[in-house]
Parts: structure tokens; sequence; C-alpha cells
């Protein structure tokens, strides 16, 4: 008989439904896993349980009078600690935001909150987002709960592993190169990421302002539908939000594939990638044939030239956004204090870490007066090339497959003396953000011992597609029963 902290958010929705457990049981079940795996795991930087006995005591009183808001109504989640939450800590995983309390809720909390979630705190990640590993956490790094030896990924670690873990029943996360995809295979869950525009950056911390976009992490396909469900949708908060159609992702979680079709991009395929992870990767399309898709191998030549152009990109659009934190307004100020530009160099010098100045020097760089052409003007239209030959794709195919990281999950340590193998742990994400795709992570299998990875991409707002290729293969496999040990 399962715990409930491994049920889904399904499955406990149905459960509250039927008044066969109260919001409260199922908060305090997970508060006491958190208590007990927390320790080794690491996944959290601030844990709120009095709002959230609070929040499921409301949500029983919802739904003790009939008014139960939605499916998520009393649904225990973690949120990445890169979103703002008003009253609640949120640093980033940055020295430079230790203490600081936002004044505001950002529009993916709020929506979170407005359909009854019940908030268990926020999770640990690479500082600034910036990592492929949670190991650039200014607080230490976050586990694998499949080996605590291991990585869970980066940079949304901690939201992966709280839900890997039992710690929480979903997840918040962000993704700007890979960071909820690249942590749900390492962590064997289900991670999207949303067409860029599809879900509000309002109160996100930014990153890359070109390239972020928040996302759900958790068990199954259709628990990530319910999670789209409520986050998506136009803010006039956000000008980069896009009017679109209100749609119910549930609906396209349907066992149905017959006459998809399937791209299989070779450059996905290529070096760099484990053997043992691409034959999972291709008994999955295997599987789906099977069920009636068709699927042939095709191209993305421009894929090749993806990493160099995201690392002169997204540092550039870092490189600005991290402009803000002088020490002045908010967030860490140092105590030596030598007028306004010593204030300034001395805090930053104090509050980032060494990650985060590598890519604001890059960034910098690339971006001063003789250098912008050269790189950053170039990097651009590297990454118009990359989307021109995804739209070419998506006129032959529905869906492309690849493998979600050419690894499985590595050692904690392991990477950290090289930056280039660690940045190559990405290559198969970074072309989504590039080109400003949807795509999905969700378990296909196991090697060594750890999960495995499938990576399905589909058009600009062809989220329904990729949901109904993923539920298609989850519902033939059991990896969406898999829980980790601890």
């Amino acid at each position: 008989m399962p715990q409930l902290y491994e049920l889904t958010a399904c499955e406990l929705s149905q459960k509250l439904d039927r008044r066969e457990v109260s919001s409260l049981e199922i908060t305090e079940a997970v508060l006491v896993r958190i208590a007990q795996v927390e320790p080794k795991v690491g996944a959290f930087l601030t844990l709120t349980p009095d709002v959230a006995r609070n929040q499921a005591i409301e949500a029983d009183k919802r739904i003790a009078a009939g008014k139960r808001i939605g499916p998520l109504d009393g649904i225990p989640i973690s949120i990445k600690d890169n979103m703002c939450t008003k009253g609640i800590r949120t640093t980033c995983a940055s020295k430079i935001l230790d203490n600081f309390i936002p004044p505001y809720d950002g529009t993916a909390v709020i929506r979170m909150r407005d359909a009854g979630t019940v908030t268990l705190g926020k999770t640990n990640m690479d500082e600034f987002a910036m990592g492929s590993s949670t190991e650039n956490s200014a607080y230490g790094p976050s586990k694998n709960p499949w080996d605590v030896n291991r990585v869970p990924g980066g940079s949304s670690g901690g939201s992966a592993s709280t839900v890997a873990a039992g710690e929480a029943i979903a997840a918040l996360g962000s993704d700007t190169g890979g960071s909820i995809r690249q942590p749900a295979a390492f962590c064997g869950i289900v991670g999207l990421k949303p067409t860029y525009g599809l879900v509000s950056r309002y109160g996100l911390v930014a990153y890359a302002s070109s390239l972020d976009q928040i996302g759900p992490l958790t068990h199954t396909v259709e628990d990530s539908a319910l999670l789209l469900n409520v986050i998506a949708g136009h803010d006039p908060m956000d000008s980069t939000s896009l009017k679109v159609e209100k749609k119910d992702y549930t609906q396209a979680c349907r066992d149905e594939v017959k006459g998809l079709r399937i791209g299989v991009p070779k450059e996905f395929f290529g070096e760099g990638v484990d053997k043992n992870v691409s034959s999972l990767v291709h008994k999955a399309i295997n599987q789906l044939c099977d069920k009636g898709a068709i699927a042939e191998e095709c191209s993305l030549p421009s894929i090749d030239y993806c990493l160099a152009a995201y690392y002169i990109i997204a540092p550039a659009e870092a490189s600005s956004n991290l402009a803000r934190f002088d020490g002045v307004k908010y967030g860490h100020r140092t105590k030596e204090l030598a007028g306004h530009i010593g204030l300034m160099e001395k805090t930053r010098d104090e509050g980032f870490g060494a990650e985060v100045k590598q890519r604001i020097m890059i960034g910098t760089y690339a971006l001063s007066a003789g250098y912008y052409d050269a790189y950053y003007k170039r990097a651009q239209q590297v990454r118009t090339l990359i989307r021109r030959d995804f739209d070419t794709a998506f006129e032959k195919y529905d869906v492309l497959i690849t493998p979600t990281s050419p690894t499985v999950a590595f050692k904690v340590g392991e990477k950290t003396d090289d930056p280039l193998a660690m940045k190559l742990s990405d290559i198969c994400t970074l072309p989504v953000n590039m080109a400003g795709i949807p795509g999905m992570s969700l378990p296909c299998g196991f090697h060594d011992g750890m999960p495995v990875g499938l990576q399905i991409l589909a058009k600009p707002f062809g989220e329904e597609t990729i949901f109904r290729a993923a539920y298609a293969y989850e519902q033939s496999n059991p990896w969406r029963y898999a829980r980790a040990v601890l």
C-alpha cells in the first residue's frame, strides 16, 4: 500500500473528492517525510510548515462546504527559490539575496495559490539558475533521491528532488536551457518547459529573459497537465506573455497516437550521448510506433552551433539582468563602504558565486563596444537558424523525440572542475529554449540504477501534442510507479 506522499496529484485529488483523506492529513504525511529524508537530500532552502498547515486547513473547509476550487485544491507543492513569494524568503540560492523577502507574489505563485495548493517551501537551485547540477548553490548542493552520491540536475534540482523523494506532490521550476527537463530526467519524473510566453514570468527573478520559462515538475504526465492548466495564460504584468486560448491540457492525455508523425533528429544521438541512453530512447520510439505512430530520422543541422551561441546570449542577458544587484535598494550590502563604486564592487564580489561572476563577465564582454557584432549579434543570427530548422522539421513531423540528457545523473563533484563537461550535459535541452518551443522530459527506463529521460518536442503552443504522445508512452510502461528509496 503506497504512502500518501508517494501518490500522484490526480490520485490524491480523487481521494479528497471522495473524502477518504483530508488535505491536512496529506500535508502532515509530506511534512513527516521531509523531516525523515531532507537531511539526506537537501532539497529545501526555506520550509514553511505553518503556512502549509494553515492552507491545508482552509482547503479542508472548502471541501467540507462543497466548494472545492479544482483538482489541485489541497495538494502540497514546492516552489523554486527564484520565484517571488510575498513574506517568504527568496534567495535564488545566492548570498546576495540571503535575507530578501519579496513584498509581492509572482504570477505563477498567485495562480497556484488561487488553485488551492499548499505551499511547503522554497527549493534549492544553482545560483540564479546558472548551472546543471545544483552544485552552484551558495547553500550547498542538493542530492539525487535515487542515489545521494549523485546530483539531481540543475538548475531546478531542488524542485525535482522534492518530487522524486516524496517531499512534495508536485513542484514549480524554471527552465532557461534545460533547468526543468534535465533534473526531471536525472530524478525520474516528468518535467515540462512550456512555449515561451505561455506562462507569465512576472515575479521570476530573471537570468536570461528571452530564454526563461516557468513550468511544472510532477510524477506523471496528467499531473503536469493539471499544473499547466493553472499557470498558463496571458498576464498583463509580463510584456512577453502571449494572448492565447485557454485550454484544458488534461483532455490531450489520451492513449491514442495512431498516425502521429515522429522525427528523430540524428544530431541528438551523436558523440557524447551514452549508447545506453540512446538505446532506451529508441526503444521508447519503437513502442510508440507499435501503437501506430510513424517515426523516421531527420536532421537539424544548426544544432551543432547551439551550445556556443547559447553561452553568449544567456550570459549577455544575465549581465544586464544582474546589474540591479548593487547593494543599494535590497539584498546584501557590504560593510566595507568605500564610496558608491566601491560599495557596488565589494557587494557584488561578496554576494555572487564563482559561476555567476564568470557568466556576468562573459556577457559583459560579449556586449561591449567592438565585440557586440562579433559575438552577440552573430549568436542571435545562429539562434534564427536554429528556429528555422525546427520550423522546417515541424512542417513534416508532429513531434521530435530525443534524449533529455546525454547521460544519467553524474556523481557530486565529478564535473565541478571541468566547466565544459558540465555545460555539455545540457546539449539536448538548450536548443528548445533557443527556439522558444515546448519540451517535456519523462522517464523511459533505467541505466546503472539511475533514471533515463526521454524528451518530446513540438511546435510553439503544441503542448497538447506533447501530452498526447507522452501520455500514450507512459501508459505502456511502469516508470510512473517507480519511487526512489531513501
